[in-house]
């Protein structure tokens, strides 16, 4: 059953484009950079990751070649249908309960700046519902520019361009983003919601999770490990 997009989510360009706009023949063809690196050298070998919004396995494929388990959830079966050698599940993030826990729990993508807190929220309540009492949480967040940047380009050298357009307000501390992909070939669009979160704001989600930030894993600030906020749970 094919899934509505998603309010203020749209994307163009050759192929199938999923409920929050991405193109799934767009993720096919784009590099994976240092993420996995980051990645292996903040978790013990060998982890059991979920990873959750896994798109075509840009990062599941790299993390399997360095000897991680993986189970990979999206709720497109089109970006599915491209992941190797990993457990799938297909279905909303958000609604996502597999009555087990995991060494490592990966929101990358960005996914953690969701428009809607609602959202933001249940997302970061599927991370606490299934990290282990002795794992850790991997999440991506936006740099500190973001938003402010733009319009920016970046030309890959493999010959292909990346831009953020334009990134304006639309009420309520959200943005709307808007991206283009060029290749020679082809061009890809996507329009998205954004909400900017300070790092003070991003804690303060995490602790509604009951997360705390263990570490901020790059100078950046863009990927962090979060644990169980012990303290927090006692309290509770």
């Amino acid at each position: 059953m094919k899934r509505e997009t998603r309010a203020g989510h749209e994307g163009t360009g050759p192929g199938a484009i999923t409920p929050d706009g991405c193109a799934v023949e767009l993720y096919a063809r784009l590099p994976i950079g240092d993420e996995p690196d980051i990645i292996a050298g903040a978790v013990p070998a060998g982890a059991h990751i979920l990873e959750l919004g896994c798109g075509v396995g840009r990062m599941t494929h790299p993390l399997l070649e360095r000897g991680f388990t993986v189970t990979a959830v999206d709720e497109s079966p089109e970006m599915l249908a491209r992941v190797r050698g990993a457990r799938t599940r297909c279905g909303s993030i958000e609604d996502l309960d597999l009555g087990e826990t995991f060494d490592v729990v990966m929101l990358a993508s960005f996914l953690v700046h969701a428009g809607d807190v609602e959202v933001r929220r249940a997302l970061l309540r599927t991370c606490a519902r299934h990290v282990a009492d002795s794992g850790c949480v991997l999440i991506q967040r936006e740099g500190a520019d973001y938003h402010t940047n733009v319009p920016r380009e970046r030309v890959d050298p493999r010959g292909f361009t990346v831009r953020i357009l334009s990134s304006e307000p639309v009420g309520d501390g959200v943005d709307s983003v808007r991206a283009e992909y060029e290749f020679p070939d082809a061009v890809w669009t996507q329009t998205f919601l954004s909400r900017p979160l300070t790092a003070e704001q991003f804690e303060e989600a995490l602790g509604e999770a009951g997360l705390r930030v263990d570490k901020y894993l790059t100078r950046d600030g863009i990927w962090v490990r979060a644990v169980r906020d012990v303290e927090r749970a006692w309290e509770e």
